[in-house]
C-alpha cells in the first residue's frame, strides 16, 4: 500500500494506482474529458493526451495529468491550486477554439461533456484565435453521422471499436492540425466494415459522432391522410425510455410509452415482442432441424444486425451457422403487411412500420436489399430510443403524468420469453424454453437458464434434453464474439446454440439507448426490468402464444415450413 496526501487528506491505495482513482476514493473531483471507463473497469480509456485532468505535485515543477500518474510513497497532491485550475481553463479553451460555437444547433446540446466542462470551469470567453480544421461531414450511411469538425481526440471512439468492439475502423490519421479519428484514408464509414453498432456514439463525448436522424420521415407519415402508420417498439425500449424523463433507471414504462405513441397520432401501436415470440418459433424449429438432421451447429441466433455483419465480414466461411431467422422487427414488418394487411382490408403499399429500437445498426437493417417482400420494405423507418424520446418532449408530452396504456391486438400480445429479449443471454434462455418443450414433447415451469443472464463478455451453461447434454454459450460485444468464433472455427469448442450480441449486456445497451457514459449499474438495471417484465406475465413460453398459433393456423402453415420460410428467413453475404 502507498501512503498519499491529497488537498490536506491522508489515504492509503495500493501501488500502481493512478492519482485520479486516489482521488475518487477520497470523494475529491478531478475534471476528466479523454479517460474513460467503457462498461466494465477492464477497458479503460486512458491515452493522457485532453490534460484536463492535471494537478500539482509537491516538488515537481511540471502539472501532471491525475489520470496518468500513479502514485507514490509520501506524495503530495493539489488538484484545486489556482495554477491547477488557470491551467485546466486554457486547456480547455484552447479545445474550444477549434470547436464549432453551434451549440444551440447542436445534436449534443445539454448533453455535451465538453459544454458541460466549459461551464464547470467558468468559461465565458475564448482568448484564443487562428486556423481551424474544416472537414466534410460524412453522411454516407444509414446509422452514423461523423461530423469531424467537432472531434477532440479524445480517441473513446477508438478505444471503443478497436479494443472492446474489435472492428479496427476507427484511428488517428494524419498529422498536425490535420490530426482526426477516422477509418483509414478518412474513408466514408459506409465503404469500411463498420458493423454501425453504435457504441462510439454512445462514447463520444461531444457531436463528433452522432445517429442518422429519421423523426422528420416519421412526422411526414404521420400527416400524410394516406398512409397508414404502424409502430412497433422494442423490450430494450420500455426499460431505458423512463431515464430521458427523470424515472429511475431499471424502471420499465411500457404502459406510459404506449400512451404517449397513441397521442403522437400513431394509426396502431404493437409491439416488436410478438415478433419475438414469432422468431422463437422459427429459431427453435430450425435448431431441432439441423439438431435431428445432422445439420451445422452451433446454431447461431441472427437477432442482431450488427453481429450478422461483423461474421459477414471477418468470418465468411462461418456463414451456414447462424439462423435464417430475421430479426425481430423485420419480422413483424412482413407480417404486418401480409397478414395484417389482409386481415383489416388496407393495401399494403398503404402502411408505414415504424420500428423503435435501442439499436443504430436496425436502421441500416431495414436498408438491407433482402429485407423486402413483394417489393416493399419490411421495416420503412427506424428511429432510437433517444429520438422517441425527443418526439415526446417535442410534442409537449407530460410522460410522467400518462396513464397506462396497452398494446394492439392481434400483434400486441407477447410472452415474457420475449421480453427478456433485450438483455444479454435472453434470446438463448427463450429459444431453450421452447426447444426444451419441443423435443421432450413435456410440459414445465419456464426454464430459466441464470448462469447466462448478466453483462458478463462469455457465459455458458448446459441442458439435458431426452438424455443429450446441449451446450449453450452467450457473448456480448464484438471482441467476445471475435474470441468465441475463432474457437468454433479452429474446433476448439463445440456447442449446439450460441447467441452473440454486438453491444455490451446486449440491446439495453444499445448505441440507440439515453447516455450512460460506461455506468454499468444501469445496465444491469435495465436488465432487472426485463426480467421482471417476464416474471409477471402469465404467458411465458413463445409456443403458448395464441395470436401465434393463430398466425401459424391462418397464414403462415408450419413453422419453419415453406411459406413461412419464404416471409421470415433471409441470406447472408461475403463482404
Amino acid at each position: 500500500m502507498i501512503s498519499l496526501t491529497i488537498n490536506g487528506q491522508k489515504t492509503e491505495v495500493e501501488e500502481g494506482t493512478s492519482i485520479l482513482k486516489a482521488a475518487q476514493k477520497l470523494n475529491i473531483h478531478i475534471p476528466t474529458l479523454c479517460h474513460f471507463k467503457l462498461h466494465d473497469d477492464r477497458t479503460i480509456n486512458e491515452p493522457g493526451s485532453c490534460r484536463v485532468c492535471v494537478v500539482e505535485i509537491e516538488g515537481r515543477r511540471n502539472l501532471a495529468p491525475a489520470c496518468a500518474t500513479p502514485v507514490s510513497e509520501g506524495m503530495i497532491v493539489t488538484t484545486n491550486s489556482i495554477r491547477v485550475i488557470k491551467a485546466r481553463r486554457a486547456i480547455v479553451e484552447l479545445l474550444l477554439s477549434n470547436h464549432p460555437k453551434e451549440c444551440l444547433l447542436c445534436e449534443k446540446n445539454m448533453n455535451c461533456e465538453l459544454q458541460s466542462l466549459a461551464a464547470e470551469l467558468c468559461i465565458r470567453e475564448i482568448r484564443y484565435t487562428g486556423k481551424r480544421t474544416k472537414f466534410k461531414s460524412d453522411n454516407s450511411s444509414y446509422s452514423i453521422i461523423r461530423n469531424l469538425d467537432k472531434c477532440i481526440l479524445c480517441r473513446r471512439c477508438e478505444t471503443m471499436c478497436n479494443e472492446v468492439q474489435t472492428c479496427n475502423v476507427l484511428s488517428a490519421i494524419n498529422r498536425g492540425m490535420n490530426t482526426v479519428v477516422a477509418p483509414a484514408f478518412n474513408l466514408p464509414i459506409a465503404e469500411t466494415n463498420c458493423t454501425f453498432c453504435g457504441q462510439c456514439v454512445a462514447v463520444c463525448p461531444t457531436a463528433a459522432l452522432t445517429e442518422v436522424h429519421f423523426i422528420p420521415n416519421v412526422i411526414d407519415a404521420l400527416i400524410d391522410k394516406e398512409k397508414f402508420v404502424i409502430v412497433e417498439t422494442a423490450p430494450a425500449v420500455r426499460a431505458a425510455l423512463g431515464e430521458e424523463f427523470g424515472f429511475e433507471p431499471g424502471t420499465a414504462v411500457t404502459g406510459k410509452m404506449v400512451t404517449a405513441l397513441r397521442k403522437l397520432g400513431f394509426d396502431k401501436i404493437f409491439d416488436t415482442n410478438f415478433g419475438a415470440d414469432l422468431t422463437i418459433m422459427e429459431e427453435a424449429k430450425e435448431f431441432i432441424y439441423r439438431l435431428e438432421n445432422g445439420g451445422r451447429l452451433p446454431i447461431l441466433t441472427s437477432c442482431c444486425p450488427a453481429w450478422i455483419r461483423f461474421i459477414e465480414h471477418n468470418f465468411p466461411d462461418l456463414l451456414d451457422i447462424p439462423s435464417t431467422c430475421k430479426s425481430p422487427h423485420q419480422m413483424f414488418g412482413t407480417i404486418a403487411k401480409t397478414y395484417y394487411a389482409k386481415k383489416i382490408g388496407i393495401d399494403p403499399k398503404k402502411i408505414v412500420v415504424v420500428s423503435i429500437m435501442p439499436c443504430l445498426a436496425k436502421k441500416y437493417e431495414a436498408h438491407r436489399p433482402e429485407m423486402e417482400y413483394n417489393g416493399l420494405r419490411d421495416v420503412d423507418i427506424v428511429i432510437s430510443t433517444r429520438e422517441l424520446a425527443k418526439m415526446i418532449k417535442e410534442s409537449g408530452i407530460n410522460f410522467s403524468e400518462l396513464e397506462e396504456g396497452e398494446f394492439d391486438n392481434p400483434l400486441g400480445l407477447s410472452s415474457g420469453a420475449a421480453d427478456i429479449f433485450g438483455a444479454s443471454g435472453g434470446v438463448l434462455e427463450a429459444a431453450a424454453r421452447t426447444a426444451y418443450e419441443w423435443l421432450t414433447h413435456k410440459s414445465s415451469s419456464p426454464l430459466e437458464f441464470h448462469s447466462v443472464r448478466g453483462i458478463d463478455g462469455f457465459k455458458e451453461a448446459s441442458l439435458d434434453i431426452n438424455g443429450t447434454e446441449i451446450k449453450v454459450a452467450v457473448t456480448n460485444g464484438l471482441g467476445n464474439a471475435r474470441k468465441l468464433l475463432n474457437s468454433i472455427r479452429n474446433e476448439e469448442v463445440q456447442y449446439h446454440m450460441i447467441e452473440i450480441m454486438a453491444c455490451p449486456g446486449g440491446c439495453i445497451g444499445g448505441g440507440g439507448q439515453p447516455y450512460i457514459y460506461g455506468d454499468t449499474s444501469i445496465l444491469k438495471k435495465r436488465i432487472e426490468a426485463l426480467y421482471n417484465e417476464d416474471k409477471n406475465k402469465n404467458l411465458r413460453k413463445s409456443h403458448e402464444n395464441p395470436y401465434i398459433l393463430q398466425l401459424y393456423d391462418d397464414f403462415l402453415g408450419e413453422p419453419f415450413g415453406d411459406k413461412a420460410h419464404k416471409l421470415l428467413h433471409t441470406h447472408y453475404t461475403k463482404r
